[in-house]
């Protein structure tokens, strides 16, 4: 079988278990009776959700521009940019591993900085990105593990593990070049012996940012600077823990559900997305509705508006995100990036 057909197959593979986990959360939907009810809405509430979500994607691009302005003289827009284009690639190719595979280069198109430094702000990105999302993830799983379903919290484990492991792997790696390098190694032995997974568990090792001492300095000298980790963790809490818990809590009104208690609802969705890291389809598509809406029935949402809430959030929170972002990316020649992929 040669290397083209194969990626062929894996795609087509990809695309059908999307379909598959669509097709399993919205089996038993009545989706009249949920139109009547969005159709009986006060619009101010629909209002609510675009303001939540403009502010969502304001401060998403603000986790490169932290880091990058502290490299170079950089703008707001050309974060932008760079954050939807990786956003963009995400929905092509599985696993957000693959974004963060390729944000040096799409970093160093758009700034034309140093490939050293689009290593380190793509590589730091990366690290802080996988330690917050799965500290989260890990404190939700903590949290809700008695109430969610085995084979769910096994899933949610495994996806909590690989950030973690991840966020400690880059974070190792721009500190300690030297001991980076020989751990990395041992590391792709290691996982690449696994059943059935193992592949694609060294796969993901292999995406790890590869520093140079001279990036390495600039790691350091970044991730030691507390105005910077700190206003790169509020725009991530914003990102992806206060706006989208929001956006769904003011959604599981509309529909005439609740979530209790309110507070713990952002963490619960950070901890249901998490699956999005697993290389299984392009951008978590399919797989990442279906694990939140297992997580949010298990929790005590109806089957009926935690799949409607599910699907507007990932659409206003992911799917709107990517399709802007395949504006920039016309100036990419994604193919070489997808084929790599496969």
């Amino acid at each position: 079988m040669t290397r083209k057909l194969k990626g062929r197959l894996i795609t087509v593979f990809q695309w059908g278990l999307s379909l598959l986990a669509f097709w399993y959360v919205a089996r038993e939907v009545s989706w009249d009776e949920i139109l009547n009810l969005f159709s009986d809405t006060d619009p101010i509430l629909f209002l609510a959700v675009a303001v939540i979500t403009t502010l969502q994607l304001i401060t998403t691009p603000c986790l490169w521009w932290v880091l990058l302005r502290n490299t170079k003289n950089t703008l707001f827009s050309t974060a932008l940019r760079i954050d939807l284009v990786i956003k963009f690639i995400n929905h092509i190719i599985p696993s957000k591993a693959s974004g963060h595979s390729i944000a040096p280069l799409v970093v160093k198109h758009y700034t034309n900085i140093e490939w050293s430094n689009a290593v380190t702000v793509s590589g730091l990105n990366t690290g802080l990105y996988a330690m917050l999302y799965g500290l989260v993830s890990l404190c939700g799983l903590l949290i809700f593990m008695t109430r969610l379903p085995n084979r769910v919290s096994i899933v949610i484990l495994l996806s909590t593990g690989i950030y973690v492991g991840v966020g400690v792997l880059v974070l190792l790696a721009g500190y300690r070049l030297d001991f980076a390098v020989i751990l990395f190694a041992r590391i792709d032995d290691l996982v690449a012996n696994i059943p059935q997974i193992g592949s694609r568990l060294a796969k993901l090792v292999g995406k790890l940012p590869s520093f140079t001492e001279e990036s390495s300095i600039l790691f350091r000298n970044l991730v030691s600077r507390l105005d910077v980790v700190i206003l790169y963790s509020l725009a991530w809490v914003g990102t992806l823990v206060v706006f989208p818990g929001a956006r769904v809590a003011v959604l599981i009104s509309v529909l005439g559900g609740s979530f209790t208690p309110l507070w713990l609802l952002p963490i619960a969705l950070v901890m249901a997305y998490s699956v999005t890291v697993l290389p299984l389809t392009p951008g978590g598509i399919g797989v990442a509705e279906a694990s939140a809406t297992l997580v949010l029935v298990s929790l005590g949402v109806s089957q009926e508006i935690a799949v409607a809430v599910v699907l507007v959030d990932r659409v206003f929170g992911a799917y709107i995100p990517a399709l802007l972002g395949a504006v920039p990316a016309a100036g990419f020649d994604l193919t070489t990036f997808v084929s790599n992929e496969h």
